[in-house]
């Protein structure tokens, strides 16, 4: 992880410290920046003290004199309410790294917000969990100008091992159209390997020998492997959890509808998470999914 602790180190607001939010925000301060921290519920913010983050009560209140924002955040109407709320002390020419996964439908309104507070925007989703958030590792979608590239990656290469530029415009939209991409590859393959071991319970097969039948073969990845442990465990822990998921899931579906595509295994998997966070597993790691094989 770099040490960016220098007179030259740019501050950094943090609006969001879930899961994600939370190791970004730990990451930066550990690496000798000025962060400040904000988060809806404070209680989920306050261990960031621990690490040397500021927290903060208001994210008026983070973002006031910060160089750079950075939103982690659910969703994009929960992302543009926190940075209406921040909007009197925002400076003007701050960089804006909107690292949230928002969609297609809500990113016009947050690039404008940007315009319209003289706000440098990128695009900026990220590739990984829980636990490749806390070693920094995460990958970096992003779409943003040339100019505002090296300032951008001074916090991407704390918070990730990578970074993936994918266009010049951050409201282009380049980077969460990608993102849901991928996204739509995660849920497929959650929602697949639940199915897969609830069939095996269904006809009395051993999951374990489903696993050594595909093992170092075509058919094997590390992901089948870490969600059916889970399963096999009984213990949910979340990294992303059925709730976001289900999120995800209708922002695919909406980017889809859009493009005119028809996405029937989409449809399906967002079924999947709603059956699972009806059974009251939304806060459980996405692979709780498995429970919507079973029940009604």
């Amino acid at each position: 992880m770099a040490d960016n602790n220098s007179s030259d180190a740019p501050s950094v607001a943090v609006l969001g410290t879930g899961i994600m939010g939370a190791a970004m925000a730990r990451n930066l301060a550990r690496a000798g920046l000025d962060v400040r921290v904000w988060n809806r519920t404070r209680a989920r913010a306050e261990p960031l003290a621990a690490d040397g983050a500021r927290v903060t009560g208001t994210p008026a209140e983070a973002v006031d004199g910060a160089d750079v924002v950075l939103t982690m955040l659910l969703d994009g109407e929960a992302v543009l309410q926190a940075m209406r709320q921040a909007a009197d002390a925002l400076p003007s020419g701050a960089l804006w790294l909107q690292t949230s996964t928002v969609g297609t439908e809500a990113l016009p309104s947050l690039a404008r917000f940007a315009d319209e507070h003289r706000l440098r925007f990128v695009d900026a989703p990220v590739l990984g969990t829980k636990a490749p958030a806390e070693k920094g590792e995460l990958t970096i979608l992003a779409a943003g100008p040339q100019d505002v590239r090296e300032r951008a990656e001074q916090i991407f290469g704390i918070v990730g091992s990578r970074t993936r530029w994918v266009g010049g415009d951050g409201a282009s939209g380049a980077a969460s159209h990608l993102k849901l991409v991928v996204n739509n590859w995660v849920l497929t393959v959650i929602n697949g390997t639940g199915e897969s071991l609830a069939l095996a319970r269904a006809l009395g097969v051993d999951p374990r020998d489903f696993l050594g039948a595909v093992a170092g073969g075509a058919l094997d990845m590390p992901y089948l492997r870490l969600k059916s442990e889970l399963i096999l465990s009984g213990n949910y822990p979340p990294s992303f959890t059925v709730s976001a998921a289900r999120k995800d899931a209708r922002l695919i579906l909406e980017a889809a509808r859009d493009g005119g595509v028809r996405m029937d295994l989409a449809q399906a998997s967002a079924e999947r998470f709603r059956r699972s966070e009806e059974q009251g597993h939304g806060e459980e790691d996405g692979a709780a999914a498995y429970f919507a094989s079973f029940g009604g």
